[in-house]
């Protein structure tokens, strides 16, 4: 049975626990400003591959301006148990709307009946969305980091009339990626197969240094990402992302990212993720495994687990909302148009959209003064 970390892990201020029943989890929760009971609620949710100790460098700043704020380990992570690890085990657990009962779930036993603001980043954006979307009543303002959210799913429009032998064609992103002259494929359809696990977790560099590489690769500190708007969703355009998002054809992740190592001087000037810190992701990760969080890509990539998502379709984020973003992030161009689909559409109450330099994907780590003072400026907005 896991327990909750030791005080020499968590700067001052956090402390760790474990929350039972929650959706048939022990969760795992780090909390800051937690010595008053009548505070507001700040809930952080984290994305892949991380872990609610992501949130470690802003969740003081919050707590100082007032805020009880809360950073779970979600399903699939860290020190929560409960969910099925196993690749042929019950992935339905994993479906995104379970995830938002999750953190109601959450919400509730901490005995709060609205939260202040539910923050996200990366995948956690994808949660924060639908609970944005599913319980505006409780998720009272929404802040998505890395992941512009273009909308839900669609479902087919006005097709009533149309001709039984009509059929319209949609284009195999994945056949044209592994046509490419250099053939390649995408991440998450990779991330959703059975080898992805054991590809990392037992990776010959070796899970600590593959994770290093990883995290570097996607941050500021490597200076190839420069990312750009692409115009569509084909070969051509995705291609120009780098390869942890739109990989070799014929390499898994640990390979695509081996090249991406960086220097021991590197590492050593590597302020906002130290080599004790990484430490903290390696020996989650080298005890759990990956899988938990690959199940929510399998979620997301299977129609039969994704389709309940169009429950909300064409359906609008109307409580307040807030970007932030690090402006060397391909993960905000991924999709073509997101990012301004997010802004004109898909949330009718959009405050704020920012993009801070020095900042790679990982960017309330990598720049977490510049994401508390945001933060900050937004909830006191709602006040």
């Amino acid at each position: 049975m896991t327990e909750p970390y030791s005080h020499s892990i968590l700067p001052p201020g956090i402390r760790s626990r474990i929350v039972e029943g929650i959706n048939g989890l022990r969760m795992h929760v780090l909390e800051s400003g937690y010595e008053a009971g009548d505070r507001p609620c700040a809930l952080l949710l984290h994305g892949f591959p991380e872990l609610a100790y992501s949130w470690r460098k802003v969740m003081p700043a919050l707590a100082a301006a007032g805020y009880h704020v809360v950073a779970p380990d979600q399903r699939g992570y860290g020190r929560t148990t409960g969910w099925d690890g196993d690749y042929d085990g019950d992935i339905a657990s994993f479906r995104f709307l379970n995830l938002v009962r999750d953190t109601l779930a959450l919400v509730s036993a901490l005995g709060y009946r609205d939260v202040a603001a539910v923050v996200g980043h990366d995948f956690g954006a994808t949660v924060a969305t639908y609970c944005a979307l599913a319980r505006p009543d409780v998720f009272r303002a929404m802040t998505l980091m890395s992941a512009p959210f273009s909308g839900p799913p669609a479902l087919p429009f006005d097709t009533a009339d149309e001709l039984s032998h009509t059929t319209t064609t949609i284009p195999d992103i994945h056949a044209e990626l592994a046509a490419l002259s250099r053939p390649r494929k995408h991440y998450q359809w990779y991330y959703s197969t059975r080898d992805a696990d054991t590809d990392m977790r037992y990776c010959p560099q070796g899970l600590h240094d593959f994770l290093r590489a990883y995290y570097h690769y996607k941050s500021a500190d490597w200076a190839g990402n420069n990312p750009q708007p692409l115009e569509t969703w084909a070969a051509t355009e995705l291609a120009k992302m780098p390869t942890y998002y739109i990989m070799d054809l014929k390499e898994n992740m640990a390979e695509s990212v081996a090249p991406a190592m960086p220097s021991s001087v590197e590492i050593a000037n590597c302020t906002w993720l130290t080599e004790d810190e990484l430490n903290v992701y390696s020996s989650e990760f080298e005890r759990t495994g990956f899988q938990g969080g690959l199940n929510w890509y399998r979620c997301r990539t299977t129609e039969d687990h994704s389709a309940e998502l169009k429950l909300y379709s064409r359906a609008t984020i109307d409580v307040p909302s807030w970007f932030i973003g690090g402006a060397s992030d391909w993960g905000i161009r991924q999709s073509p148009g997101g990012l301004e689909k997010m802004q004109n559409e898909a949330c009718t109450d959009m405050r704020g959209c920012h993009l801070i330099d020095g900042a790679g994907h990982w960017v309330q780590q990598e720049q977490p003064e510049v994401v508390s003072e945001l933060l900050l400026s937004f909830l006191h907005e709602l006040d």
